[in-house]
């Protein structure tokens, strides 16, 4: 039988410190909320891929004037020498064989069609994300004041809404836009137009962002870390900044980014209906107005417009879609 092998004290003591050390460089790294939500939205590659798109429409709409400088013409420069006299049309159908209109000409005034969809960007984008950040900023006060306190509070919050709901918003815009001075507050023409549009699509919007911010503070206000809060003495204003609202930031993000391209349609919509942005000014919507009216002698008018449209409000779903599906815990993604 061998013997035991004999320990020197030294070496007895080092062995649990190198098991420690082992341990240590084993030891599993936490992940915060972010680094998880970003992981489970990396594997949505059609999510990432519409996010990707919105990333270079932004990209498109802040540098337009570089962009139509390389690869385009002024947007509101005409060439009437490249179109047909007789009927209107371009003379060849992307206006030269050399392939300086990428995208075409517009038939009757020969304007640049990429340069014009470039800028329309930013006046859709702009308009989105404005009145979209109105809706949300509305929203979620009302939405959050209604979920915590109830009551009386919430019965009028309640009322409000239903009435903002029931708003003929549409008509109301038309008539507003219609009967607009030629200045106001300092803002005058389509800059004047574009604060009456985003005031009008972001006002009259919160309360479809606030009815979904009531109901998850009305889930959120019997939870175990409220109640601990008001057990340890803390007020209204600390529960709501503290403890609310940082558990309501994933619905509200989710549903911003849903919400801003049915703005960017509402507005292609008024622009469409010719109470929008006025001419010479590129708008996505009033340009599918002109191709409707000239469609016969270029068909591809209408495509390229229609086009953006459903190419921004598309890639703005498919992230929105994703990123509800990376912050929602119960997913199974």
């Amino acid at each position: 039988m061998t013997a035991p092998m004999e320990v020197s004290g030294s070496e007895a003591e080092a062995q649990p410190e190198a098991v420690l050390a082992g341990v240590e460089a084993n030891k599993i790294q936490g992940r915060s909320l972010g680094q998880i939500a970003w992981l489970r939205l990396k594997r949505d590659k059609v999510a990432l891929g519409g996010g990707v798109v919105v990333v270079l429409l932004i990209l498109m709409a802040i540098f337009a004037p570089w962009i139509t400088k390389l690869l385009g013409h002024p947007p509101n420069e005409f060439h009437q020498d490249l179109i047909d006299p007789t009927l209107g049309g371009p003379l060849k159908p992307w206006g030269g064989a050399n392939g300086d209109y990428l995208f075409g000409l517009e038939p009757g005034n020969g304007r640049d069609l990429f340069s014009r969809i470039v800028y329309g960007a930013r006046v859709s984008l702009l308009v989105g994300f404005l009145a979209t950040l109105v809706s949300v900023l509305i929203g979620t006060i009302f939405g959050v004041m209604a979920g915590y306190f109830g009551g009386w509070v919430d019965w009028i919050i309640a009322r409000l809404m239903d009435v903002f709901l029931a708003f003929p918003l549409l008509m109301f815009a038309i008539a507003i836009v219609g009967v607009l001075p030629d200045k106001l507050a300092g803002l005058e023409g389509n800059g004047l137009r574009m604060a009456i549009l985003i005031f009008i699509i972001g006002f009259f919007g919160w309360p479809y962002i606030g009815r979904i911010v009531r109901g998850q503070t009305i889930s959120l206000r019997e939870r175990e870390f409220v109640d601990a809060a008001r057990s340890l003495g803390a007020r209204s204003p600390y529960i709501l900044f503290r403890e609310l609202l940082p558990n309501l930031v994933a619905p509200i993000l989710v549903y911003a980014t849903l919400l801003i391209p049915t703005n960017i349609l509402f507005e292609a919509s008024l622009s469409f209906l010719g109470v929008g942005i006025s001419p010479p000014t590129p708008a996505w919507g009033s340009m599918l107005t002109d191709a409707i009216r000239t469609y016969q002698i270029a068909p591809y008018f209408v495509v390229i417009p229609g086009l953006a449209i459903f190419v921004t409000v598309m890639a703005f779903n498919l992230f929105g879609d994703g990123l509800r599906d990376a912050l929602d815990p119960r997913s199974n993604r």
